[in-house]
């Protein structure tokens, strides 16, 4: 699949599955966009890509939201393909009274953020006829595990999925293609954040194993890709199986 040509923003590029994403545009001839809030991880990921533009930015802060648009658009003319990919757990109880502040927190990174920036876009995006990816997860799919405070991050990510089906439907008439992917557990810096072991994640899948960030990226780039014109409002799972599994129990 070739990129050349294409200007690309990915959102929480500084690791784990936007790491990837960014770096496999950027192999594939892309104009990559880095959009993310840690400066040192941002520049680690930035000497594997060609000449991207970097942009630290909190996407959930709307005047940042605005600046990565407006940079994007000033450096590169256009805009092609927008990645959502930017997350964020934030776990707690329904029994603590703090978990609406969980509920802020998780909604406005995994929600509000992708509907502001998808705004933003969608006039750039009409005239290139462009594509959307939002990264979601398998737990908009499911119910989490009793006490385990994850309730508001999989309450985000069901919305998720059907936001984009919502947008899908609004942008088709104007030729962007808007899909959502949902991976099941990556090994990504996210479970050494929370102390989780992601291995133990492999007993959990159909394939007893967990997905690494550039299996991921590869199906963003698919769906992004002219071979995946014919698709939008799709929700692409990359869970390993783990859906299977839940079901069976």
């Amino acid at each position: 699949m070739s990129f050349n040509g294409k200007v690309v923003i990915v959102t929480g590029a500084s690791s784990g599955i936007g790491a990837a994403v960014a770096k496999e545009f950027s192999s594939e001839g892309a104009q990559v966009v880095m959009v993310g809030r840690n400066e040192a991880k941002l520049s680690a990921v930035a000497a594997e890509c060609d000449k991207p533009l970097v942009i630290r930015a909190d996407v959930a802060n709307d005047d940042d939201a605005r600046r990565i648009i407006d940079e994007t658009i000033k450096q590169f003319g256009k805009l092609d393909i927008l990645v959502n990919n930017a997350g964020v757990v934030v776990p707690e109880s329904i029994l603590n009274l703090n978990v609406l502040k969980a509920y802020d927190a998780t909604m406005g990174i995994n929600l509000r953020a992708v509907i502001h920036l998808t705004s933003l876009a969608a006039s750039h995006l009409i005239k290139t006829k462009g594509s959307i990816i939002n990264v979601s997860s398998v737990g908009g799919q499911m119910v989490p595990r009793p006490n385990s405070g994850f309730s508001m991050y999989y309450v985000s990510k069901a919305a998720l999925n059907h936001l984009g089906l919502c947008i899908a439907s609004e942008l088709a008439p104007y030729g962007v293609r808007v899909n959502t992917i949902s991976p099941g557990p990556v090994r990504t810096n996210i479970f050494d954040d929370l102390n989780i072991d992601v291995d133990n994640f492999c007993n959990s899948t159909a394939l007893q194993r967990v997905s690494e960030p550039k299996e991921v990226a590869d199906l963003i780039l698919f769906l992004s890709s002219d071979k995946a014109k014919g698709i939008t409002g799709s929700n692409y799972v990359i869970d390993n199986g783990i859906i299977i599994c839940r079901s069976m129990k």
